[in-house]
């Protein structure tokens, strides 16, 4: 198969798998109309438990390598930075474990992940006064939005390790980030840059019918 015709079966495949997930948004597929606290629930509502680790994008996944990554950290900071992968290797390291709660209503307890925490970058960088939002940018395109609050929970990291084991490409490496709490479209993968904004910008599927807090046991599935 030619180049131009992978890139075009590529290019469907996406399309397909996009208005795939349109149609669910559209349809409300999946939804319970529960909720739950996470104080004694640990299983969100919809959700059913895996022991593996699914593999889902849009048909693309970047090869970056360590020598050619770049993490850029700007927009409403007082201190904005280009990390290359060996500068961020050297920032304090951080583990946590944590849960994976896929809108597509998979959950995966206990992973275990290493990495650079949020709050880490957030003392670097100095948020203004008027930064409310976090828009991440990723190396396909793929962006996704958080308050910034959500952002600076001290279990969100950048994550370049699971397991003890760098991270796969499949799943999002050489980093990616982890938001716990949030249905895990908003832990992209890939990630290239994080923007700090007054004023908040739906991402890729948010604008797609998506719900723009991703609460997974409120169910938000769904804007």
């Amino acid at each position: 198969m030619s180049s131009e015709n992978s890139a075009n079966l590529i290019g469907r495949i996406k399309e397909k798998l996009i208005e795939s997930k349109e149609n669910w948004a559209r349809e409300g597929r999946l939804l319970t109309g529960k909720e739950a606290d996470p104080r004694q629930e640990r299983l969100p509502p919809g959700q059913r438990r895996v022991e593996n680790w699914p593999v889902l994008d849009l048909g693309i996944q970047p090869d970056i390598s360590a020598q050619t990554f770049r993490l850029d950290i700007d927009g409403a900071v007082a201190n904005p930075l280009s990390l290359s992968y060996e500068h961020l290797m050297a920032l304090p390291q951080h583990e946590s474990v944590s849960d994976i709660h896929c809108v597509t209503q998979w959950s995966r307890y206990d992973n275990h992940w290493q990495g650079v925490a949020a709050r880490t970058l957030l003392d670097l960088v100095r948020p203004r006064s008027d930064a409310r939002h976090v828009i991440f940018h990723s190396y396909d395109g793929y962006t996704t939005n958080i308050r910034l609050d959500q952002f600076a929970e001290p279990e969100v990291l950048l994550a370049h390790s699971w397991e003890g084991r760098p991270l796969e490409r499949a799943h999002g490496g050489p980093l990616r980030v982890v938001v716990p709490r949030l249905y895990f479209w908003k832990s992209a993968k890939w990630i290239r840059r994080i923007e700090l904004t007054s004023v908040d910008r739906p991402g890729f599927w948010e604008v797609r019918g998506y719900h723009n807090n991703a609460d997974p046991w409120r169910e938000e599935r769904y804007g």
